[in-house]
């Protein structure tokens, strides 16, 4: 094995043992590789997007800088790694000119091995060497400013890596305009032909960046260990849920558990951190991640309802086997189903009767009385007007007769009629169809023999004829009449 061949070798085993396989891919059928490259960058680091509005976002992780390379035979001792860099965020200016750097490199070291060194210079120095700081600017798909996403000034990084003027000796000045010089002349030639856009200038780049930095967050919450604040116990971040917001961690297990009796519940607004006191949602997302289809099939049936719930202009069909959402016009109430052509009023939910005032069930009489009875006077005028003055008061009235009878009278088991008891035994006569009918169990009773049913030892009301009556009073009353 020639020293170039068996060099080759032993950089390409350094590469497999330092990175892992989703950074360094070693080609099959040659001497090569891909290498997708995560660059360091500085806390807070922040995204800006220029267009219509300016949006903020913080980020942590760029999608991945790749280098594709391609080892000749007599290299390192003649030439130089064939290779290409691509990228999903940077132009092809920046790396052009990332390309030429790797040249340099290549060439004050040539006759070793450089690979090693090209992946360190473009994870730990690639963004100061372009003058790439936060906040980096994109420009949207669509935005009238065009152009590039990110443009650097070249001069302006010469100025930054040489320094102020007036702090530079003459000689510095003169390099200085030298390489403002070759960084213009540079900006003006033709791109370099191995810096490779991996996707279309025009295409939107936000949500590529947004959707690499999540999913580069949560594979590294995954490999860290976390103590679940319900159970205490420690385990893996692929095993745990962090909300959001408050950045509060749990084990899944116990969330799935929690999430489950909420949902079941029907308490869907609830899916909260578990925290006291902390107000963080969980995601839809999160949620689905958790608890079965059926499950989730409910929880998102509930959300969206509750949400219809909150908007003025909605409300459902009154059908009991229909239920529909319906859109309401502004300053009407009247509302039709979509699903079942159901015309219905929105106020009192019956079938819809145009200007008429509307109809009270008897049964929301009581309902009706006590929000008439507590509402303001606002309420008060808005019920007037939804139901009729006159509505509302034989509601009110109605309402005070029927719990006046409720309480003091009881209705003939043949009849119906209400009676009242106002002194005697228990033995009741209907005032209306003369039916004898027992005060206690409301049973009827013989016409033939109508006390039998309180001397029958085997009737519920045996020896209770007088159940219930002072006799003092009874005897006070018969002795005033002799009297």
């Amino acid at each position: 094995m020639s020293e170039d061949k068996e060099a080759q070798e032993d950089e390409l085993l350094a590469l497999t043992s330092i990175y892992d396989e989703d950074e360094f891919h070693r080609a099959e059928s040659a001497q090569g590789g891909e290498i997708q490259l995560l660059l360091e960058l500085p806390p807070d680091f922040k995204v800006v997007v220029k267009g219509e509005r300016e949006m903020e976002y913080n980020i942590c992780f760029l999608p991945h800088l790749v280098l594709n390379f391609e080892l000749p035979a007599d290299y390192p001792s003649t030439s130089s790694p064939v290779f290409t860099l691509s990228s999903k965020w940077m132009t092809r200016t920046q790396m052009s000119a990332l390309c030429r750097r790797l040249d340099e490199l290549w060439e004050e070291n040539q006759g070793c091995v450089i690979l090693f060194t090209w992946i360190q210079l473009l994870k730990e120095e690639a963004l100061n060497f372009l003058g790439i700081q936060s906040p980096l600017e994109v420009i949207r798909a669509g935005s009238k400013t065009g152009g590039e996403r990110r443009k650097i000034n070249p001069a302006a990084t010469a100025v930054a890596q040489c320094g102020s003027p007036s702090e530079n000796s003459e000689e510095n000045k003169i390099e200085m305009k030298k390489k403002k010089s070759d960084l213009n002349l540079s900006s003006t030639s033709h791109l370099d032909p191995r810096a490779v856009l991996l996707m279309d200038p025009r295409a939107d780049l936000l949500p590529q960046l947004l959707d690499f930095d999540e999913a580069q967050r949560q594979r590294v919450f995954d490999g860290k260990v976390f103590c679940c604040g319900i159970c205490f116990v420690e385990k893996l971040g692929s095993n745990c849920l962090c909300f959001k917001e408050c950045q509060h961690v749990y084990c899944k297990a116990c969330m799935t558990e929690y999430f489950q009796i909420q949902i079941r519940d029907g308490n869907v607004q609830c899916l909260n951190c578990p925290e006291p006191k902390c107000t963080s949602l969980a995601t839809p997302l999160q949620v689905k991640q958790l608890v079965d289809e059926e499950l989730f099939a409910r929880y998102d049936r509930l959300l969206l309802q509750s949400s219809l719930d909150l908007m003025a202009d909605v409300v459902y069909c009154p059908r009991q086997h229909c239920g529909t959402a319906v859109m309401v016009e502004p300053d009407t109430t009247m509302g039709i189903c979509s699903a079942c052509q159901y015309a219905f009023c929105t106020l009192c939910k019956l079938g819809y009767h145009g200007l008429s005032n509307c109809k009270i069930p008897a049964d929301e009489l009581r309902n009706l009385r006590d929000e008439y009875l507590s509402a303001s006077n606002e309420g008060k005028k808005f019920m007037e007007q939804r139901f009729g003055k006159r509505v509302i008061q034989k509601a009110v009235e109605e309402s005070f007769s029927r719990d006046w009878l409720n309480e003091n009278c009881k209705s003939c088991p043949r009849c119906g009629t209400n009676i009242q008891k106002a002194d005697g035994c228990n033995k009741m006569t209907c005032t209306s169809c003369r039916q004898y009918f027992c005060w206690l169990c409301q049973g009827l009773l013989s016409k033939v023999n109508p006390y039998s049913h309180y001397n029958n030892p085997n009737s519920p009301c045996y020896s209770q004829l007088f159940q219930g009556v002072d006799l003092e009073e009874e005897d006070a009353f018969w002795s005033d009449e002799e009297d």
